[in-house]
């Protein structure tokens, strides 16, 4: 009965050591394949952060490198507008500069043409009087001449009538009296005549030399007076060329800044673009590397896991080592001791066995528990 218990705790004992050789061998697969996917996170974790710490001091300074240079870009753009900017409002005002100026001198155009417009009436009041003066002459001379023929008239009756009614008188003194007479007044008439004849040549020459002066004098100053207003009218045609150069050379420069400042903005919305869409990427960036962050904290987290299972597997295999140690006695005065061992628990899994040994002592004859 003894060899029989012995057998059967044999064959329980080979049966357990069996089951257990199979799952060490298993536990064994799987903590290689543990330990090789462990290896394979460990290299990709050493990669990623490797990654990582290039990111972290590469990518910061080659961002800020780009931001630098776009603003730098930026600024010098801003600056060279501003500048054209100030370049176009200083033509702007010379071009406003210039158009008052060329509107003082139309104005002052103008008022020539008035002025000129003024002195031509005056000469042609003065041609008026002179006309009317000449007409004034032309009838004092037809009256002379009438006052002369009337003249005439009346000397020529007068003698008549004194050759008709003359009487032969005995005194010879009497004749010459008469005759005197006659001439006397003969002579009177005609000084008469020729002192009015002088004063109205004298006063019509005056008046014709007043006249002559005058419209010699309205003539020069009409004929400055058209030659000014002619330059006036050709400056004012040069300056309306230049005031139309200028409008457009304006208009041109007006539309230059506008677009100008419509490609301003285009860029600067481009810039904008440019940087939320770096900022996107910085974002995404950021994020990236949390995830990645996250994974290697659950790699860690893993390995630790790992860690304390592998531990756990190597107490079990030095408690397996030291149980499975066991003298083999006499098998006389057996005695029949049972012992229950119990394993550990391992990790999350709470595996458990019981193995019972049955273990014979003698001392000195006696049997002993």
């Amino acid at each position: 009965m003894d060899f029989s218990l012995a057998d059967a705790l044999n064959s329980e004992f080979r049966e357990t050591r069996t089951n257990e050789k199979v799952e060490m061998m298993e536990l064994n697969d799987r903590f290689a394949s543990y330990i090789e996917k462990v290896r394979l996170l460990e290299q990709q974790n050493k990669v990623l952060v490797v990654e990582l710490n290039q990111a972290r001091d590469q990518e910061p300074s080659r961002l800020a490198d780009v931001y630098q240079e776009e603003l730098r870009d930026l600024r010098r753009h801003v600056e060279q507008l501003a500048t054209a900017k100030a370049r176009l409002e200083i033509e702007r005002d010379n071009l406003a500069e210039d158009l008052g100026g060329l509107r003082q001198k139309k104005g002052e155009a103008s008022h020539c043409l008035s002025s000129s417009s003024l002195l031509r009436q005056d000469v042609d009041a003065a041609a008026l009087a002179r006309l009317d003066l000449e007409r004034r002459v032309g009838s004092l001379q037809e009256e002379i001449t009438f006052l002369r023929k009337v003249h005439d008239e009346e000397l020529r009756e007068l003698q008549e009538q004194l050759a008709q009614h003359q009487v032969h008188i005995e005194m010879d003194v009497s004749k010459p009296d008469l005759t005197a007479a006659l001439r006397e007044i003969r002579t009177q008439y005609e000084t008469m005549a020729a002192s009015n004849m002088q004063e109205t040549e004298e006063w019509y020459k005056s008046k014709f030399a007043d006249l002559t002066d005058a419209a010699a004098r309205h003539a020069e100053a009409l004929r400055l007076a058209k030659q000014e207003a002619n330059d006036y009218r050709r400056q004012l045609q040069a300056l309306t060329c230049d005031l139309e150069a200028l409008r457009g050379s304006n208009e041109s420069l007006e539309r230059q800044l506008r677009e100008m400042e419509d490609r301003y903005a285009l860029e600067t919305a481009g810039y904008q673009d440019t940087v939320m869409r770096l900022e996107e990427d910085i974002r995404s960036l950021k994020e990236e590397m949390a995830r990645h962050l996250q994974e290697y904290q659950d790699l860690l987290n893993v390995k630790l896991a790992l860690d304390i299972e592998i531990a756990t597997y190597r107490k079990l295999l030095e408690g397996e080592e030291s149980r499975i140690t066991i003298p083999v006695q006499t098998f006389s005065n057996l005695q029949i001791r049972e012992t229950s061992l119990d394993t550990k628990s391992v990790s999350e899994a709470h595996l458990k066995r019981s193995i019972v040994v049955k273990t014979v002592e003698t001392r000195d004859g006696e049997v002993g528990n």
